[in-house]
């Protein structure tokens, strides 16, 4: 369940670096433990165990994160240059220490695609793992999220009518997201969806409606688990 930051590099992560950095990579790392799996139509649960990067309302060209200078947007990060609507964002960042099984915020009929990398050159992720070992969060480590390989998950909720998107974002390591579903195929929420290996990113965008707001049920820099922990409240 979440956990400040603090608290989880005390607890977890300090029972975890006892391990072989063998086992810890090439055994534990590829973990998929049992979870209970709760439906509750008022939220939003979290697609992925990992550390609050960010979470904020952003218009479709303001900068989710600052990058040495250079603003990384919503279309950006889904690939999608078109992309007009202002969302809710949440980035959560996958280390070493994480189960990297994504699962599904809210049930409804997922389609997904895989997107190009924008630069010839993928970047590691490892600086911005460092950065959370030692409590701290730099987007100017962040960069990575603009060139490496991405995947686009839409998920259509009927009884919403409602669409919204998870994107996952691998390390420089091309070919490591590995979706469980067929496309067009409906999930339940917090069911198992796919698999992100090694250092990885998962973003929550939920577009704005005129319909439902929406509030915020984590802090900043909080880690937090799959299936497990609510992201958001349905208003």
């Amino acid at each position: 369940m979440a956990k400040t930051l603090e608290n989880w590099l005390a607890t977890e992560v300090a029972e975890l670096q006892k391990l072989p950095l063998g086992d810890l990579s090439n055994i534990h790392f590829f973990r998929d433990p049992l979870r209970p799996n709760f439906i509750d139509h008022e939220y939003f649960f979290s697609p992925a165990d990992g550390t609050i990067l960010y979470q904020k309302v952003v218009e479709p060209n303001d900068a989710v994160v600052e990058v040495k200078g250079i603003n990384y947007t919503i279309k950006d990060i889904m690939g999608d240059k078109h992309f007009d609507q202002p969302v809710l964002v949440i980035g959560i960042f996958m280390s070493l220490y994480d189960v990297h099984i994504n699962r599904v915020p809210y049930g409804g009929l997922l389609s997904y695609k895989k997107l190009d990398s924008i630069a010839s050159t993928n970047k590691p992720m490892l600086a911005v793992e460092k950065d959370i070992l030692n409590q701290a969060i730099n987007p100017n480590n962040m960069d990575y999220i603009k060139n490496n390989e991405r995947m686009l998950n839409t998920f259509y909720v009927p009884s919403l009518n409602y669409k919204y998107y998870v994107v996952q974002i691998a390390d420089e390591d091309v070919d490591v997201i590995t979706p469980f579903k067929d496309q067009k195929e409906f999930v339940g929420q917090n069911e198992r969806f796919s698999a992100i290996r090694w250092g990885s990113q998962t973003d929550l965008i939920l577009p704005l409606s005129k319909d439902f707001d929406f509030e915020l049920c984590q802090k900043d820099h909080m880690h937090i688990e799959a299936g497990l922990d609510a992201l958001v409240k349905i208003l």
